[in-house]
């Protein structure tokens, strides 16, 4: 495990995140990817600090440089999980844009891409309750810094990778809510 943080707190929020990724993620198969730099140990945890959204863009630039300049073989992916900001899901979709132009400014779309996780995250067109939904909740808000090269290998290896979001679908369905609270995914409150 690569991490960027020694509190006590971070541990515990980046223990919580792991849970997530070994229960939901990795033990619902929603990202059949996953498992193998989860076992590498290629993921780089990283507790984000900022409580308001220039200090995240500042640290967003700072991992995403670093993740470019790292070796793929020691980190492959990076986590930023923010416990202390954008709580609230449509500030957290509005930050996504930032995020996106802050790849362009950087010239990093192409070679990185970001992936959006978050507590109440909710598709467009669903209600807040759907089921579908939890495909994309987790613990904390998280931005998932994702390498190109490294997706379109996992496309290459895995047949039908399109069909990945709908099949997603059908095993939460399949799950539903209470089968859900059963994987006991959300953090305890700090």
């Amino acid at each position: 495990m690569q991490t960027s943080s020694s509190s006590t707190t971070d541990h515990s929020i980046i223990a919580a995140t792991q849970a997530w990724i070994e229960k939901a993620v990795i033990g619902l198969n929603l990202c059949p990817f996953a498992k193998a730099v989860y076992v590498k140990q290629q993921i780089r945890y990283v507790v984000s600090a900022a409580q308001e959204v220039e200090a995240l863009v500042t640290e967003l630039e700072a991992e995403l440089l670093a993740l470019q300049a790292a070796d793929p073989v020691k980190t492959d992916t990076t986590l930023i999980i923010i416990p202390d900001a954008l709580n609230d899901f449509l500030d957290y979709n509005d930050f996504l844009t930032v995020a996106d132009n802050l790849l362009e400014e950087l010239e990093l779309d192409g070679e990185i891409q970001i992936a959006s996780f978050h507590p109440d995250y909710q598709f467009a067109d669903t209600a807040a309750d759907d089921i579908e939904n939890y495909t994309n909740r987790s613990p904390y808000p998280i931005l998932h810094l994702l390498r190109e090269a490294s997706i379109e290998r996992a496309v290459d290896a895995f047949p039908e990778a399109e069909m990945i979001f709908e099949k997603n679908m059908q095993t939460l369905r399949k799950l539903g809510h209470e089968g859900w609270q059963k994987l006991d995914v959300t953090p305890k409150q700090r």
